[in-house]
């Protein structure tokens, strides 16, 4: 007859020891390694393997280690751990170290029983990782099965990235390009959604009719929908352009999507309001739908709303969890390196006659275009408007681009309607800040009206063609000289133009002006979404010599198929802005690819480039940048220009170039008759949405999670897991143990090298796997960095760094296993003669595991998690006197200060080993009360929602194992005192 075994308990099998977990029937176990993670757990089957109690073997008197062995297998221990007991059962498994502030919207979400989140958090801020938090969270705790993520194709591959790198999460995505390969893979009758639990989705692609239907059928149960405001529509919008059109497709989908209760939903978005009232209250709709009639000005309807929304800017999180927030110390302070200023310059240049004489002709062939369709009909009217927009705006980006532009046909010029010429004009003509897809929005647009450009047209193309190079383009050569200038101060610019003509123009010009060390490389809309990230990664990493020589520098020249979502602050950290965008929106988004969280420079260079005369861009700057900018020093946000503002501007700006030609460019655009009123009526606006977004950020603040709240669970979180400058300690000093080549700067900064050639095979292959095998194999300078932010071939000194990782389970393995060859800096019994102590003192390392019941949505989920603590008690094991946490864990810095004579120390090691099963009942009792501590802690953060925690359990598993017993011995002249402490 077979053995009955509990979940928790310990097994020996197939040479090993084996935690039982809950999944496991009296036919079957289901084993976890004693130590190990979810990926190592097996399926063993008692009537054909043999299956035996087990209980962990005590440490032995003949392995001794130094007095650093204590805290090396703890760290070792607590790194290791993937299963955590507190209330928070993803932060074990992540390999990434959050900050406190973003632990808010993972509070916020755990007193929900169906989680719906508005996160609108300022750019830069890491509202993927709060997301991805939330979403590891509900998994691990059975809250959801399955996850889809709705974003932009572009996005996708960086969405599967950080999910897959971050949050151990490996989701497939579903794009116009994979769709027929995945579906090619499914049984008759199944969904891609059921096959695939985990799925990053095109939002594009599943709102047409034909994939919404299988979507919203076979939804998951946990959906995260990037950049959420381009998916509503203002109720009030007067604008029948493709974006709206479009924004009303996912709206119906998320719509739909929503409309199920007991869906977990999580909207991100940077701008939720975009001055729009109707959009902002169709977004909370899709929240909740009480949200969305809420009365927002009343205090219990912004409590109300403040339970589901959670907006703060980077001034709110910079400083975080100190005094100023309500605590008592700033014992728990936390401060976020968001680089604290943006240098920012206009830089003008004037054109070259031969170029002013170009843009002479281009304006007058405009002007006659326009005036001579006017007299045609509407219809001829609007295609010629923006065959005109495209010919200006190409001509002063660049030659290739005005080249380009003048011999191919305007998108407008197959209108049948003047509406039909306005919605294929606007998109590749205008910057809107509410346009939905930036892909295919670089290319050049055309100016020719029919299929053959005529003779003045091509007469045009050619002068431009002969204008490339710095001798008659000012403007490039202007480029020149701010990036040598950039790169002189050490400084890895992205260059922003408008057009994939001008990008390829800039990186063909641009090879060999630099200087010999600098690296250059173009991204456009010509390369798929996941070619940009391998050009960019190619960029980045370069060669091998390339990346040991701090000289070279990396020039990226890039489209606005970059501007949004894609992180790029790891590699670059100034912004070139080429060709000025005729919506500031664009330039912030553009900005913010590098000025945000994990960008080292604490200073990011913006440059903005305009011509002083070419009768554009200076008005331009003066309308809509100045005022932005003016709006952001007054008010401390950055507020998107309606784009109807930016439309009217750019619209006026170009009617009066037709009308006055570029010798008008010295007078302001206000002072012209006709346009006051409007400029008046734009400036009200304006300001209008600029008091509604701060009265907004401040009415909606962050309320629902108090500062105190978080800082109780990251203390906890700390006790049981580790903190940052415990993980570098161990790190150090384990490395230095193992044989490498450490280099400590102590510069300040906490960073430090190593090279791993000499250390022993196992750990080179562990750390070839996470960092790179060329980088091992090459014994290549390894930076270990006390920030996240690394770049690829670099550690963080984060407990959930892969890197580190790999170091603490070769201690805790070699520390386990006594015939591990080679060095092993950690050992379970050690014995220390040292001052820290007045009587004879040993330090338990245990390890205890716990069967935890927690309820959910789909019922209770049984699970089995550890803890590791210390323990201390002077004198012998039969009458032990206990000593509190705090005294345990000073021993840890406990040092000689005598030697100890080896076979003395195995007597006196000896005896404590002896004594352990007289310890046992107090081992007992403590796991006991850390039950009862860990079933608190979870009834706390759940604390909104008693139905959440009804049910909920926290079972200590006997025996706990003793990993190891370090005895302390005061020095030889109290030998008295030892004596009498052992009597």
């Amino acid at each position: 007859m077979s053995l009955t075994y509990t979940a928790g308990s310990l097994v020996a099998a197939r040479g090993r020891e084996w935690v039982v977990l809950p999944e496991s029937a009296p036919d079957m176990l289901v084993l976890r390694p004693l130590g190990g993670s979810e990926d190592d757990v097996a399926a063993v089957f008692p009537a054909f393997e043999e299956v035996r109690p087990a209980e962990f073997a005590a440490p032995s008197a003949t392995d001794l280690g130094d007095q650093r062995a204590a805290g090396l297998l703890r760290t070792a221990l607590r790194i290791g751990f993937r299963s955590g007991a507190g209330p928070f059962r993803s932060l074990a498994s992540i390999a990434v170290e959050p900050r406190a502030y973003q632990l808010v919207p993972l509070l916020m979400a755990l007193r929900q029983r169906t989680v719906r989140l508005l996160i609108s958090d300022d750019v830069g801020i890491g509202k993927t990782v709060e997301a991805g938090l939330i979403a590891k969270e509900l998994l691990a705790q059975g809250e959801a099965t399955r996850l889809a993520v709705l974003c932009a194709p572009a996005l996708a591959e960086q969405w599967q990235a950080e999910l897959r790198e971050k949050f151990g999460i490996d989701a497939e995505l579903v794009l116009a390009s994979t769709v027929s390969r995945l579906e090619r893979g499914l049984e008759l009758g199944q969904s891609l959604f059921d096959k695939h639990p985990y799925t990053i989705i095109s939002t594009d692609f599943i709102k047409s009719t034909r994939h919404r239907e299988d979507f919203v059928k076979h939804c998951p149960d946990l959906v995260i929908v990037d950049e959420a405001h381009s998916c509503v529509a203002a109720d009030d919008t007067t604008n029948g352009g493709t974006s709206t059109a479009a924004s009303q497709l996912r709206y119906e989908l998320l719509r739909r999507v929503s409309a199920k209760e007991d869906r977990h939903l999580l909207l991100l978005t940077a701008t939720p309001h975009s001055g729009k009232e109707s959009a902002f209250r169709n977004l909370l709709g899709l929240v909740r739908p009480e949200l969305a009639t809420l009365d927002l000005e009343s205090p219990a309807g912004r409590a109300r709303l403040a339970e589901h929304f959670v907006a703060r800017k980077r001034a709110d999180v910079r400083e975080y969890l100190t005094k100023e927030d309500g605590l008592a110390d700033d014992s728990l302070a936390e401060r976020t390196a968001f680089p604290s200023d943006r240098w920012t310059k206009d830089e003008p240049y004037k054109l070259t006659p031969a170029y002013r004489a170009l843009l002479d002709d281009a304006i007058a062939y405009a002007r006659d275009r326009v005036t001579a369709a006017g007299e045609q009909g509407k219809r001829e009217a609007r295609i010629a408007w923006w065959s005109v927009i495209a010919l200006l705006r190409s001509m002063v980006s660049s030659p290739a681009a005005a080249a380009q532009t003048l011999k191919t046909r305007s998108e407008s010029a197959a209108a049948r309607t003047a509406q039909e010429a306005d919605l294929l004009g606007a998109p590749v003509s205008s910057d809107s800040a509410e346009n939905d897809r930036l892909e295919g929005m670089d290319v050049a647009p055309g100016a020719a009206e029919s299929e053959e450009a005529g003779a003045r047209l091509l007469e045009l193309s050619g002068r431009a063609a002969e204008l490339v190079g710095p001798a008659e383009d000012a403007k490039l050569k202007a480029l020149i000289r701010h990036l040598k200038g950039l790169i002189a101060d050490g400084y890895h610019p992205i260059v922003f133009c408008r057009y994939i003509p001008t990008a390829e123009y800039l990186a063909t010009q641009l090879e060999g002006k630099l200087g010999k060390k600098t690296r250059i490389a173009a991204v456009t809309g010509t390369l798929s979404p996941q070619q940009r990230l391998e050009r960019i990664e190619q960029l980045a990493t370069g060669s091998a010599e390339d990346a040991a020589d701090p000289a070279v520098r990396r020039v990226l020249i890039a489209t606005d198929c970059l501007s949004e979502g894609v992180n790029l602050q790891h590699y670059f950290d100034a912004v070139v802005h080429y060709d000025l965008a005729w919506n500031p929106t664009r330039h912030d988004q553009r900005e913010g690819r590098v000025d945000r969280y994990g960008q080292k420079r604490d200073q990011v260079r913006v440059i903005t480039m305009f011509g002083d005369d070419n009768g554009i861009d200076g008005k331009v700057l003066e309308v809509l940048f100045k005022k932005h900018r003016q709006i952001l020093k007054d008010l401390g946000i950055s507020v998107s220009v309606p784009d109807e503002t930016a439309s009217g501007v750019t619209d006026a700006v170009v009617e009066w170039l037709l009308l006055h030609g570029r010798q008008g460019s010295q007078e302001s655009l206000f002072d012209l008759d006709g346009h006051q009123d409007s400029f008046d009526r734009i400036e009200r606006e304006w300001n209008s949405a600029a008091e509604r977004e701060k009265t907004s950020r401040s009415k909606y603040a962050q309320r629902a999670i108090h500062p105190e709240e978080v800082a109780r669970e990251v203390a906890a979180v700390r006790a049981a897991l580790g903190g940052a400058d415990e993980v570098r300690g161990f790190a150090l000093e384990a490395l230095g143990d193992l044989d490498a080549l450490v280099r400590d700067p102590r510069d300040g900064s906490g960073d430090f090298t190593a090279q791993t050639g000499g250390t022993p095979a196992g750990l080179r292959d562990a750390l070839a796997a996470t960092l790179g095998g060329r980088i091992v194999e090459e014994d290549r300078e390894i930076p270990f960095r006390t920030t996240p932010a690394i770049a690829r071939g670099e550690a963080a000194l984060v407990r959930t760094d892969p890197a580190i990782g790999a170091v603490a389970a070769y201690v805790l393995d070699s520390a386990l296993d006594a015939n591990t060859p080679g060095p092993r800096p950690a050992r379970r019994c050690g014995v220390v003669t040292t001052d820290a102590v007045s009587v004879r003192t040993t330090l338990l390392l245990v390890r205890y595991r716990f069967h935890l019941t927690l309820p959910s949505r789909t019922g209770e989920r049984q699970l089995v998690a550890e803890d590791a603590r210390l323990l201390a008690y002077e004198g012998v094991p039969a009458r032990a006197r206990w000593l509190d946490d705090d005294a345990a864990a000073a021993l840890l810095a406990a040092r000689a200060t005598a030697s100890t004579h080896e076979q003395a120390a195995r007597n006196h090691i000896s005896k404590d080993l002896a004594g352990l099963p007289d310890l046992a009942a107090h081992l007992t009792e403590y796991g006991t009360r850390l039950a009862a501590e860990l079933d608190a802690s979870h009834r706390r953060v759940r604390k909104a929602n008693e139905e959440i925690v009804r049910g909920l359990k926290v079972v200590p598993q006997d025996p706990a194992d003793v990993l190891g017993v370090y005895l302390y011995l005061p020095p030889v002249a109290s030998a008295s005192t030892v004596s009498g402490a052992e009597a």
